[in-house]
């Protein structure tokens, strides 16, 4: 009777240990769909799908997961949480004046980049009009970039360099290759999106 007590006693103790956790259970979930069945197949531990978008969900909580990156488990109190799905970007904007190297002299395109940005930084100035004055690739927009996003829309130079500078400054971009010129001011604060999908159950 005593080694049939101790034999089950082992084999309860066994299959304990080998319960994986919470955590375990959620580092094997990669896809939305994962998610999705292990929400349907765990209700007793109440879990639940979030979708949270950057700027719209603003409670503490909320910010919290959205700093985390795709793949990561963490755990407030009793609840874990995984970042199922991430996606992130930027998008900049800005207004520029164009000028091609191809008709002008190195000396003359500085001389030039230097005129417009004095004219530019002064009181009262209208980039529209220095725009339609100066500009070389005859664009209608006034040199108002709209939002962007990506190489395919502007060069990677004029995207870096817009990236690196705050709303307000007014600064240069040659793209060397083409013999291309910018001069260009920030005019928006960077446009963040970030969207997550988020599991959440209780346990650890």
């Amino acid at each position: 009777m005593k080694f049939s007590l101790w034999v089950i006693f082992v084999l309860f103790s066994t299959a304990a240990i080998a319960q994986p956790t919470l955590v375990e259970k959620f580092q094997k979930i990669g896809t939305v769909q994962q998610a999705q069945q292990f929400v349907d197949a765990n209700p007793e531990i109440k879990p639940a799908i979030l979708r949270l978008t950057y700027g719209k969900d603003t409670s503490l909580l909320d910010k919290r997961l959205l700093r985390q990156k795709q793949g990561d488990i963490f755990s407030v109190g009793y609840v874990t949480y995984k970042v199922v799905e991430a996606k992130e970007s930027v998008a900049y904007r800005a207004s520029y004046i164009f000028l091609d190297g191809s008709d002008y002299s190195p000396s003359q395109i500085d001389s030039l980049k230097k005129l417009i940005v004095q004219k530019a930084s002064a009181p009262g100035a209208s980039w529209d009009q220095l725009s339609d004055q100066y500009t070389m690739d005859g664009n209608k927009t006034k040199g108002d970039t709209d939002w962007f996003f990506g190489e395919l829309m502007y060069p990677k130079e004029v995207q870096d360099a817009v990236a690196a500078h705050k709303k307000g400054d007014i600064f240069f971009v040659d793209v060397s290759e083409r013999n291309w010129h910018y001069i260009i001011k920030k005019t928006y604060d960077d446009q963040v999106q970030k969207d997550a999908v988020v599991l959440r159950a209780n346990g650890r």
